[in-house]
């Protein structure tokens, strides 16, 4: 009698997810209204990236710690890479590239980041800018502890964060007038 052979075992690819897992999102995204099926676990900063195309988002540590990936949802500056796309559904999102297009000025913190020079290489910079603007959208001014407290949420690995803070401080000057 001849010994069988075993079959080799081969794994299943399981689905990508369940079909319970699917959502249809809503939400503005630089003003533009965008309708989505998402999965319960697509993070923001990859729906805006790999889904939108809207590459300005970077992803720097993943974990929410360098806020390289800081977008505002209703105004508020969001750590989009600890933020799942469904928990948006309804909001307003802006990203970097919402802040301005192509043809038109800079906005005032965008000015004064390029006039600081409150950039290196770059990748923390819209986070940044990000933070800063929502620093210069409130009613009333922060005061210096207000924004060390919000820029202390962001990592940049080029600078001594001087030239940083000298442009949220210009941008802030101009928004209130001091």
């Amino acid at each position: 009698m001849t010994p069988s052979v075993p079959t080799p075992l081969t794994a299943r690819m399981p689905p990508l997810a369940e079909p319970s897992a699917w959502h249809e999102i809503t939400v503005t995204v630089n003003g533009q209204a965008v309708t989505a099926q998402v999965e319960s676990r697509l993070l923001l900063s990859d729906f805006l990236r790999d889904r939108l195309g809207l590459t300005g988002t970077h992803v720097g540590c993943e974990h929410g710690v360098c806020g390289a990936c800081t977008a505002l949802v209703d105004d508020e500056p969001v750590r989009t890479c600890l933020t799942l796309a469904v928990q948006c559904a309804g909001s307003a999102i802006r990203t970097v590239e919402g802040l301005t297009t192509d043809d038109a000025p800079l906005t005032s913190v965008q000015r004064a980041f390029h006039e600081c020079h409150g950039m290196q290489c770059g990748f923390c910079t819209p986070g940044f800018v990000m933070t800063a603007t929502a620093l210069t959208e409130r009613s009333d001014r922060p005061d210096e502890t207000q924004v060390a407290d919000a820029l202390s949420g962001h990592l940049c690995r080029c600078t001594g964060y001087r030239n940083i803070r000298r442009a949220v401080c210009q941008a802030l000057d101009e928004r209130f007038g001091e």
